[in-house]
């Protein structure tokens, strides 16, 4: 199980702590020392089922520096993958990989699902 975060981010630290609490073993990424890869992305966005655009993080900073909520429509989906892995903080967070599961972002409900109910 690989977790993908940023340490410094809040939902990150809740998600760290809802795994450690589940005694749920993880891999941990810095995902702005170590950003996805666009390949990573495209595999991790078909395995998802989600819409590309909730892999970004649309209420960061750069997401609204870049005015990507203007510029995103108009990008082909490998265009949008490259500009996700140019910068790990364009990356919605905390992102967890788990077979064929991936689940973008911290909603405990969503992960009590993926990863208890089973």
């Amino acid at each position: 199980m690989l977790l993908i975060q940023y340490p410094k981010c809040t939902t990150c630290k809740k998600a760290k702590t809802w795994l450690e609490e589940h005694h749920i073993l993880y891999t941990d990424r810095h995902i702005k020392e170590q950003p996805p890869t666009p390949e990573e992305l495209k595999d991790w966005l078909t395995k998802s089922g989600l819409p590309l655009k909730r892999f970004f993080n649309t209420s960061g900073l750069l997401y609204k520096e870049m005015q990507l909520k203007d510029k995103l429509p108009g990008m082909s989906e490998e265009e949008q993958l490259r500009l996700l892995s140019s910068d790990g903080m364009l990356v919605k967070r905390p992102l967890l990989i788990h077979g064929d599961t991936v689940l973008v972002g911290f909603r405990q409900s969503e992960w009590e699902q993926a990863l208890l109910d089973k």
